[in-house]
């Protein structure tokens, strides 16, 4: 009896610790800022830069929505035998998922998602009298296990591997690295690394969670 009273006690006073861990790794969230995208290609490495907003909504203990869109562009100006031109190329990439995550300590979560995402690819050409518009889009899906956790009261940090596979595109792995840096306990300041394909995108942005 004594025994089951000591520990009663101990989960009691824990309690206090696991609740502060989970509000400080809010589920639920909204983020927005700048995004550029690095692809590497034979003879070209272009930048193309943009923005990008997304959120987080917990549905349950453990599971969670989440959505986005990001714009990035480039524009090249040229130069031939007729004259100047000019084209103009546009990646949008909206998303939709579900997640899951469980507690592996009080500062460590174990994560899982599936979400949609659809590529669109977008080259406008235009020389001040004719401009033709090519667009190419592609379908996919994407699945990834993960950890995110919280290396100090005031940090977290995010790890997180899956698969990227759908229509007019190979299957490939996809890797994200992501860290905040919390001023209090709504606001903080995001950054990511994400990386597929021959594709790298950075973000950097504002999140406030609830």
């Amino acid at each position: 009896m004594r025994k089951m009273l000591v520990l009663a006690a101990a989960l009691l006073a824990a309690a206090p610790l696991v609740a502060s861990a989970a509000e400080s790794m809010s589920y639920t969230y909204v983020e927005g800022g700048w995004t550029q995208q690095q692809i590497s290609v034979p003879g070209s490495n272009p930048k193309l830069d943009g923005g990008y907003i997304r959120g987080s909504f917990a549905i349950a203990d453990q599971v969670n929505v989440f959505g986005g869109y990001s714009s990035t562009s480039k524009t090249y100006r040229l130069e031939d035998a007729v004259g100047e031109y000019r084209i103009k190329n546009t990646i949008d990439q909206p998303e939709l998922g579900i997640g899951y995550h469980m507690p592996m300590t009080d500062r460590l979560d174990f994560t899982a998602d599936l979400a949609w995402t659809r590529i669109n690819n977008e080259a406008k050409y235009d020389d001040g009298v004719y401009s033709e518009t090519v667009k190419v889009h592609s379908n996919a899906a994407r699945g990834a296990l993960g950890l995110r956790g919280k290396p100090s009261r005031a940090t977290e940090a995010w790890l997180k591997a899956g698969y990227l596979d759908g229509s007019d595109m190979d299957g490939v792995w996809i890797g994200t690295l992501g860290g905040q840096v919390s001023f209090n306990r709504n606001w903080g300041i995001v950054g990511e690394v994400q990386y597929y394909d021959d594709v790298t995108q950075y973000s950097v942005g504002v999140r406030a969670s609830f």
